[in-house]
């Protein structure tokens, strides 16, 4: 449930960004991922991971979120560079960065 709505998160910033402010996918899709990362960070803590806002997540979280950033936006260029319109780096962005952060928030973050 919260991947969803990160996800959503993820997906109406960057669509708002390449809009509105410059059609940019890979900058929309890092500007895209630091909001959601910051709502992510608030449920995931709270109700996800039923777990209290603590410096030792909250660091363990940057440095997850710092790599997804980092995957988010190679994602996005390599899409870009194959020639893939910007809502398909969207998609593939919002397929793949759920499932790493999932799995080392589940290992490492919240262990």
């Amino acid at each position: 449930m919260t991947g969803l709505l990160v996800t959503g998160v993820h997906v109406v910033a960057a669509v708002l960004f390449v809009h509105l402010v410059l059609a940019n996918p890979p900058l929309a899709n890092g500007f895209a991922f630091v909001v959601a990362t910051m709502v992510s960070y608030l449920i995931n803590t709270l109700w996800s991971f039923s777990s209290r806002l603590h410096g030792r997540t909250l660091g363990r979280f940057v440095v997850v979120s710092i790599g997804g950033l980092g995957l988010a936006m190679l994602v996005a260029w390599v899409a870009q560079r194959v020639g893939l319109g910007y809502l398909a780096g969207i998609a593939a962005v919002a397929l793949i960065i759920p499932v790493y952060t999932f799995i080392l928030h589940n290992f490492w973050t919240y262990r």
